[in-house]
This record gives structure tokens, C-alpha cells and sequence, in this order.
């Protein structure tokens, strides 16, 4: 009896922390296609030997394949627990994506993050996207995707600083943040802010590896406009001893109008070695045009500047134009075109994980489908 007592109760329990949790949710999205680019290099070394043309099946024509899990609890008031585990993966090879330490598989290397939000706005704890990315695809016609975009742009910015691709710990800006604090303010007429920290947990140094972030946005009648820093100690420098080296600075400016379907955008960004500017200052110039014909069906177009700020024979210039067919709620089809020309040692990409031939025209393109659930 006493046996069958506890099992109840045991249940009840459970039943009781099940109905407390107001949801959870499992998502993802599938992006794979054939693609096609004129030049291709085994890294992305500023020296790395041209291997010729490529033809494959290639994962994130759009963005990048992921899956995970999210929930939120109701805590009353307005205010909400939530937390939220996502991680990359690459749909032709199954394998799963970078982490901050080159070889080591990271399975939720996208966001491991829990936190509360309120009226006072939110504050998540753990991996997460940094900030700054967000302002970078608000004010950007192709809206950072993985083909010819800021996103891209923003990547030849760290290739050109000696980035290997082998790990998300970058020379300049950063995508994901380990052991951040972020905070996001609620929309105030149209503008709101947030503020990043990620202390880096060395002993004996209160700066090593650690980063902060600022972000302010304003987004209301069809206008959006962001302004950006990002600054980091002992950035990808994993075989170093970390010292609180302050080498790692974004600075980055953007907008992006839409009205009527026609969308115009342009950006300025400048990234740097503040602990040695003659080593990496690179200059980002960015532009964009897109119109949506129909809620189905939209085409934008970019173009993307980069410059050596110590060396001007060093810069690339970057053409994107892409179409989207949205063919259902959760598919959608899509046609991607690119054209880059490096010059000097530059050898900005033009998608995500393909490195080019440095200093020579590259072309590139890819047709896909993009699933969602």
C-alpha cells in the first residue's frame, strides 16, 4: 500500500511540473542545394593555392541547417522563464557545426541559454547569437544570409584578419558568445537597445577573454536603423595563455527602408586590432536593393566592399542577387547568384564554409530548398 502511495504521489508530481511548463517546443530547419563556384582554395589562408572549380551538393543556401528545443514557463505578472538549446548541423554530411575550440564537436553551438523576460525586457544567460548580428541583418537588404550578404561581407572582414574556419572564436565582431549575459530592452516608439557581457573566466585576469557588446536599433514605419560596437580580450588566440589582450573591435552603421515591397539598404563597418591597427583595419562598405512582388515570391541584390586600411591593394568587391519562392507556409525554393573580385591577398567568400582563390574573379551558384518545422 505504502508502495503504491508513492508512485501516486510521484506522478502527481511529475503531472504537477509537467503542467507548470506552459510550453516546449522542437524546431528546426533543413537548407540544402547544388552549388556550383568557379574557384575553390583547401582554407582560408590568404595564400592558399586556387584548386579550381567546384560542383556539389552544399548545406545553407539561405541559412544554415538547425534544430532545437525551446520552452517558456508563465511565471505571472507578465513575467516568463524560458530557455532555449540550438545547434547547427550540416545537411549533406550530417556532421555537426563549429565550436569555439577547432575539433571539438559542440552540439548545441548555436544557443544554450536560460533566462526571464518581462516588461522590463529580457535577460538570457549562457551560448547565444551576439547582438550584433542582429543589426547587421536588420539593415541588410539579403538579411545576412549565409550567400552573398553583410553576413558574408562581415566573414571576409575575418578571413582578411587571418580567421582559419575552423572554429567560431573570431578576430573580429563574433557570431555566437560562450557564458554571455545579454540583455534586450523592451521597444520604446520604435527604438530599442542591448547590452552584452562575457566575462572570460581565466583566473587571475578579470579581461581575459572576455567580451561586451552594445547595440542601439530602431525599427518603425517601414525604417530601420542600428548602430553597433563589439569589442573582445584574447580573441582567437586558443594556443595563447590569455593576458586581457584587447584585440578584437567592431564599429558598424546601418539602415534599411522599406516601402511598398522595395526595399534599399546600406552599412558601414570598421574592424580592427586595437592592440595592433597595423595588423587588421579593414573597412566595410555595403549596399542593397530587393522587392517583394508578392507575399510568395521576392528578389533582392547586394554589393559588398572590403578594404585593407594598411594595405589598399588589398580589397574585394562582392555582387549577390537572389530569388525566393515561398511554395508553402514552411518550403520555400530558392536561386542564388554571386560574384566576387579579390585583389592583393583578399579573399573574401562568397557563401558560408566554401573558401576562394585569393586575389582572382570568382563566381558562384546555387540552387535550393529550404524546409522548416
Amino acid at each position: 500500500m505504502k508502495l503504491k502511495w508513492s508512485a501516486s504521489a510521484v506522478l502527481a508530481i511529475m503531472s504537477g511540473a509537467a503542467h507548470a511548463q506552459s510550453s516546449v517546443t522542437l524546431y528546426g530547419a533543413i537548407d540544402t542545394g547544388l552549388f556550383y563556384q568557379s574557384t575553390s582554395a583547401a582554407s582560408y589562408a590568404t595564400n592558399a593555392k586556387n584548386q579550381g572549380h567546384i560542383y556539389t551538393v552544399k548545406d545553407a543556401g539561405l541559412y544554415g541547417s538547425y534544430w532545437g528545443i525551446k520552452g517558456t514557463e508563465d511565471l505571472g505578472g507578465g513575467y516568463k522563464a524560458n530557455f532555449r538549446l540550438q545547434g547547427i548541423f550540416n545537411s549533406g554530411s550530417g556532421k555537426l557545426g563549429l565550436g569555439d575550440t577547432t575539433g571539438a564537436a559542440t552540439l548545441f553551438n548555436m544557443q544554450s541559454t536560460v533566462g526571464v523576460s518581462g516588461p522590463f525586457g529580457s535577460i538570457d544567460l549562457g551560448r547565444q547569437f551576439t547582438p550584433m548580428i542582429y543589426a547587421m541583418a536588420d539593415t541588410d537588404v539579403r538579411a545576412a544570409e549565409y550567400f552573398g550578404s553583410i553576413y558574408v561581407a562581415w566573414l571576409g572582414m575575418n578571413t582578411a584578419a587571418h580567421w582559419t574556419g575552423t572554429n567560431t572564436n573570431l578576430p573580429i565582431g563574433g557570431l555566437f558568445d560562450s557564458y554571455a549575459i545579454v540583455y534586450q530592452s523592451p521597444k520604446f516608439y520604435g527604438t530599442s537597445f542591448a547590452l552584452e557581457y562575457a566575462p572570460g573566466g581565466v583566473p587571475g585576469q578579470i579581461q581575459g577573454g572576455s567580451r561586451e557588446s552594445a547595440v542601439l536599433r530602431y525599427s518603425n514605419y517601414g525604417l530601420n536603423l542600428a548602430a553597433m560596437y563589439y569589442n573582445a580580450h584574447d580573441t582567437n588566440l586558443a594556443a595563447a595563455t590569455p593576458t586581457g589582450l584587447d584585440n578584437n573591435r567592431l564599429y558598424y552603421l546601418g539602415a534599411k527602408y522599406t516601402f511598398h515591397g522595395l526595399s534599399v539598404s546600406a552599412g558601414y563597418g570598421i574592424g580592427e586590432n586595437p592592440s595592433d591597427r597595423g595588423a587588421t583595419n579593414i573597412e566595410l562598405i555595403s549596399g542593397g536593393l530587393g522587392y517583394q512582388f508578392s507575399p510568395f515570391f521576392t528578389l533582392t541584390s547586394g554589393f559588398y566592399y572590403l578594404r585593407d586600411r594598411n594595405e589598399p591593394a588589398n580589397h574585394s568587391s562582392e555582387y549577390a542577387l537572389g530569388a525566393e519562392c515561398s511554395v508553402s507556409k514552411r518550403t520555400v525554393l530558392y536561386a542564388q547568384m554571386g560574384y566576387v573580385a579579390n585583389h592583393g591577398t583578399m579573399n573574401s567568400p562568397i557563401t558560408f564554409g566554401q573558401p576562394v582563390a585569393p586575389g582572382v574573379a570568382t563566381t558562384a551558384a546555387m540552387l535550393g530548398i529550404r524546409h522548416s518545422f
